[in-house]
This record gives C-alpha cells, sequence and structure tokens, in this order.
C-alpha cells in the first residue's frame, strides 16, 4: 500500500492506495506546529478507524508547498512506517516538461495536477484548485506545463472582508438563493460567490482563448464542488485529482525506464 501527503498551506490531505484504488482518504489542517509524533498518532489513529494496517504501508510520497512541515513528516514516515519517502518537486522525473520560468517555482501540487490531469483527461487541459490560493495551470497539446495563473483563494477574500470592514461578519460560503441579497449576510454570500464563478470564468475564457486544441477543464480543491456550479467553463469536477497524480508518479519513480509509460495526449 502506498500512504500521500499532499501539504498545502491550509489543509493537509492524506490517501491510502492498494494498486490503482484509492482505499481511504482524509483532510487535516497544516498546523505548522505540529510535530513528528502528532502527525504519526493522527496517521495510525486514522488507519485504525479505517480499518488499515499502518504495517501494510510500502511507500510514502509526499508534495509539500510548506517547507517548515517537511522535516516533521519525513521522519514521521520514518518512524511510524519505516520508510523513507520520496518528496515530489520540479527535479522529480514526472514525465510533463515544465517551461515556467524557473520550474523550481511551481509547486509540487500544481505538479502533480497536471501529471493526473493528462492521464485521466488528456492533453490540451486546464486545471483550477481552489486552495488558499487559487491556481489556474495550462497544459498544452503537447503535454508540456505551460504555466498559468494565481489569485488569492475565497477564504481569504472572505476573511480580509471581516477582518477590514468593522459592520461585516464572518458569513459560510454558499450559493445564496438570488444575486440581489437582502440582508447583509445574504450580500456577502452573493458577492463572494458570484464573484469568484465570475472571476474564474472571466480567466478560463482568456486562457481557452491563448491555448490549442479544446482544453478539458477541471476543477480541484475544497470549494471545487461548490463555485464549479456556478462556472459556465468546469466541466469536471474532480476532489482527489492531487492524490491521483502523487500516486502515478510514486509509481513512475519505481519502475525501470524501459517500462515507464508516456503521458496520454
Amino acid at each position: 500500500m502506498l500512504l500521500v501527503i499532499d501539504v498545502g498551506n491550509t489543509n493537509t490531505s492524506l490517501g491510502v492506495y492498494e494498486g490503482e484504488r484509492l482505499v481511504n482518504h482524509w483532510r487535516l489542517t497544516s498546523a505548522r506546529a505540529r510535530t513528528t509524533d502528532e502527525y504519526g498518532v493522527h496517521a495510525r489513529n486514522l488507519f485504525s478507524l479505517a480499518g488499515i494496517d499502518f504495517q501494510a504501508i510500502t511507500g510514502v510520497c509526499i508534495a509539500s508547498v510548506v517547507p517548515p512541515l517537511n522535516f516533521a513528516l519525513k521522519r514521521m514516515a520514518e518512524v511510524y512506517f519505516n520508510r523513507t519517502p520520496l518528496f515530489i518537486d520540479h527535479t522529480t522525473e514526472t514525465g510533463v516538461p515544465v517551461l515556467y520560468d524557473p520550474p523550481s517555482d511551481v509547486g509540487a501540487d500544481r505538479i502533480v495536477d497536471a501529471v493526473a490531469a493528462i492521464h485521466k483527461y488528456g492533453a490540451p487541459c486546464i486545471i483550477v484548485d481552489f486552495g488558499t490560493a487559487m491556481t489556474f495551470d495550462a497544459i498544452n497539446e503537447r503535454g508540456e506545463y505551460l504555466g498559468g495563473v494565481i489569485t488569492p483563494g475565497i477564504n481569504i477574500s472572505a476573511d480580509a472582508l471581516f477582518e477590514r470592514a468593522a459592520r461585516l461578519p464572518r458569513v459560510e460560503i454558499k450559493r445564496p438563493a438570488t444575486v440581489i441579497g437582502t440582508s447583509t449576510v445574504g450580500s456577502m454570500q452573493s458577492g463572494l460567490y458570484y464573484g469568484y464563478a465570475g472571476l474564474v470564468d472571466g480567466i478560463l475564457k482568456r486562457m481557452l482563448a491563448e491555448l490549442n486544441g479544446e482544453p478539458h477543464v477541471i476543477a480541484t480543491g475544497g470549494l471545487a464542488p461548490l463555485i464549479a456550479t456556478g462556472s459556465e467553463l468546469i466541466q469536471t469536477v474532480d476532489d482527489t485529482l492531487t492524490l491521483e497524480g502523487m500516486r502515478i508518479i510514486y509509481e513512475r519513480t519505481k519502475r525501470p525506464k524501459s517500462q515507464v509509460p508516456s503521458p496520454k495526449s
């Protein structure tokens, strides 16, 4: 079995694969002060609740955009699973050329999303990841990672409204019944929901005009299922895209080069 860990600025997702099957997955907060033992205890408790034998883990793969957590996670893999983890970054052989300048600036999550999207949906494609920062990643028809767009995530905007405007409350992010809000809460929810749905489609429209072919548009990340319902251009919501990309990359690194398949195009 393979344990994959996607470390984001807000959340950390864990998944366990048996071959190509995702057995179970969980989401934790990315607490930067969390220790090796805390991560180990959390992992073992989650495994126990799901009926998974932690001793069955034969590999650990980590994609992290929070460097301060890397050492604790590395030690957790070594101490609790007796495995040396594979950390994915721009130097990892993924089969997807990175044309970004410089390649080292591309987050590990964006790399694994691109790999999974190409394998599952083909190229060209665009991935919209609704994370702490919302990212748009463009893959051309040759399966090359071109780059994309980075914007503040919807939760950042919601927090800014609450913190910077004295009379505005913190609100739940949801799709309101009408665009025209009849209360302060409704007005804020409308602005956040429809504002970001419009932002997503506005950026996608321009990206689609710059890409050749007919790119498939995939959304992933915590709020993807919610915001995608207001988008006219998102075609697929894939909650586990990042975890799948990590599995694909891990398996690629463990195979002899002669047995490594090329990404679909």
